[in-house]
């Protein structure tokens, strides 16, 4: 190993110690994930299976994937600490009507609302919550007062492109993920079960 890279390798480890040092606190953590990229719902799904490995009740609740079949429903199925709802009747592109999604929504967001109230659970996700928000399905006062009021030990994921500004300043962690490449949009290969479903 050469000398420059021992004093660097030296330099980052310090770096690496001193944030760990300083990161003393714990809380429930809002999560935002965003932006036009592929990879919103895989992330935050990602991280369920992640907080069921630890042993952690999670609620999932799907604003606008309609109740077509899912891999991902079924496979979180077999897990007895996951409650799993889709509530939708699909992207609203396809619906054609506001009123039958704005009733969809509100029938989510009492799923969400129940589950974040209930202490039994550790990680909520609201999957496709931002376009819900985005499009005025919702009123967004009152989510992000739900939001904001949440347990201190209770972590929310949101998924969707076009989060409300208002969401992004209150979360703890927001990514943006942007479209580079998609094999739908500029190769005209059409949906594969285990990528998109």
């Amino acid at each position: 190993m050469s000398a420059d890279h021992a004093r660097q390798t030296a330099r980052r480890k310090a770096g690496h110690e001193r944030k760990q040092a300083r990161a003393t606190g714990e809380k429930g953590l809002l999560i935002v994930y965003t932006g036009p990229g592929k990879g919103k719902t895989t992330a935050a799904f990602g991280m369920a299976l992640r907080a069921i490995g630890h042993g952690m009740q999670v609620g999932i609740v799907q604003f606008i994937k309609s109740t077509q079949d899912s891999a991902e429903r079924t496979a979180f199925s077999r897990f007895e600490n996951v409650e799993f709802h889709t509530i939708g009747a699909g992207f609203t592109w396809l619906t054609q009507d506001r009123e039958r999604d704005i009733a969809a929504a509100e029938q989510a967001w009492a799923e969400a609302a129940r589950m974040i109230d209930d202490p039994c659970y550790q990680l909520v996700i609201l999957d496709e919550l931002n376009p819900v928000l985005h499009y005025g399905y919702l009123g967004g006062t009152r989510v992000l007062e739900t939001l904001s009021q949440r347990r201190a030990d209770l972590h929310i994921v949101v998924t969707g492109r076009n989060a409300p500004a208002e969401l992004v300043n209150l979360a703890d962690l927001v990514s943006d993920i942007r479209a580079i490449k998609h094999p739908y949009h500029d190769q005209g290969i059409k949906a594969q079960p285990g990528i998109e479903f």
